[in-house]
């Protein structure tokens, strides 16, 4: 069952001269663990918009086809009432956080739904928990790395228990260590908790091997859409400039030279680290 569905979407930014995202139609299942990526001004951004209403209730413009999240009508639904099915986790966490406690960011979104004290009080220590920022409750938020922003801003949106994540480039300002972790701690909660995770990024050796999705676009429009073993080991990904992950551009290497590993293509170091020992160990 689809949790995010798009048909022929496609919009135009107010004063634009052409539109940023074209004809769009994708389709996520409900519990995926999608990656859309593509070159920088795609409409990867823009895209995200769309799935929880900031597209067209806040940014306004020219938008037709159809958007469904969680099974509403995001052209029939405000921001506010989306933001119970959709969370959105900023580029920059800093647009996200304002309050003088990590404690006071993560509860805003509950205190706006009106939650009651006691279960509000369980939800924030359970995001805090989970994202592993609870001992920085009291902690002013400027007070905070990157990496420790960036948890808080994703334990705000945790929070609220949204049935979907979207997270637009969450790492782009962190060190590849401290991406890790956060990509990490996004997988673990898809993989335990089955919330439907939408992540955009670009550096696909630190995030590829997570998803089981992928949307590739280019100029506006979705250019592939489906496997990501098989997406990112083909040529026409490598034509639209996307920075495959290392391990599946050294499987095509290998396979070039005649190694055959018998096995799809690998997403990470580790899957193509375990793809050598089984061709290298003795039968």
């Amino acid at each position: 069952m689809a949790t995010i569905e798009t048909r022929n979407v496609t919009y135009t930014y107010p004063g634009a001269a052409k539109p940023s995202i074209q004809d769009v139609t994708i389709s996520i299942e409900k519990g995926e663990f999608a990656l859309i990526t593509g070159p920088s001004g795609c409409g990867k951004t823009t895209l995200c918009r769309c799935f929880n209403g900031l597209i067209p209730h806040f940014y306004l413009g020219e938008l037709s086809g159809e958007i469904r999240a969680a099974g509403l009508a995001v052209k029939d639904h405000q921001i506010h009432e989306l933001a119970k099915h959709v969370g959105l986790v900023f580029q920059n966490p800093e647009n996200q956080l304002f309050a003088l406690s990590v404690e006071k960011d993560v509860a805003f979104g509950l205190e706006n739904l009106g939650m009651l004290r006691e279960e509000m009080r369980k939800r924030v220590d359970w995001a805090m928990e989970l994202t592993g920022v609870y001992d920085l409750r009291e902690r002013a938020p400027h007070e905070l790395s990157g990496g420790q922003q960036q948890r808080v801003a994703i334990a705000s949106v945790l929070a609220m228990q949204p049935e979907v994540m979207v997270l637009d480039e969450p790492t782009s300002f962190l060190d590849p260590l401290s991406a890790k972790r956060i990509f990490e701690t996004i997988h673990n909660l898809n993989r335990t908790l089955g919330i439907t995770v939408i992540l955009v990024e670009h550096r696909l050796d630190l995030t590829a091997g997570y998803c089981n999705h992928i949307v590739i676009m280019d100029e506006g429009k979705v250019i592939l859409d489906g496997d990501p073993h098989k997406i990112l080991n083909s040529e026409e990904t490598r034509l639209i400039g996307v920075g495959i992950p290392k391990a599946t551009r050294l499987y095509q290497m290998l396979e070039k030279d005649g190694v055959n590993l018998n096995h799809e293509a690998p997403l990470s170091s580790d899957e193509m680290a375990r793809l050598l020992k089984e061709a290298l160990s003795p039968q």
